[in-house]
């Protein structure tokens, strides 16, 4: 069995690269407010910072493979989902509506 880890080394090294991430995400967007490839980046940290939270604070790897599994289409769709709408807004909206 496979036991959490008690460690407060890698939930730190975590907290502090998200950290960064925010930070890079903060700068990005006020020097390249506009740019054709910021929304991709935005996707990317997104999806960055959602595995870094679901594999040190959820410990989902830990997780039976279905929920981790589950856990990583939902850590996904959001970065899809920007990328779709930054690139085909009107379409994907249309598509998305209920």
């Amino acid at each position: 069995m496979i036991r959490p880890n008690t460690a407060l080394r890698p939930l730190f090294l975590a907290w502090l690269a998200l950290v960064a991430l925010t930070l890079i995400s903060l700068d990005l967007g006020a020097n390249f407010h506009g740019a054709a490839w910021l929304q991709a980046a935005v996707a990317v940290i997104v999806w960055i910072k959602g595995t870094l939270v679901a594999r040190h604070f959820i410990e989902a790897n830990l997780a039976v493979p279905f929920i981790r599994n589950v856990l990583r289409v939902f850590i996904a769709i959001t970065p899809i989902a920007l990328v779709l709408t930054a690139f085909f807004g009107p379409a994907f909206a249309r598509w998305a509506t209920l």
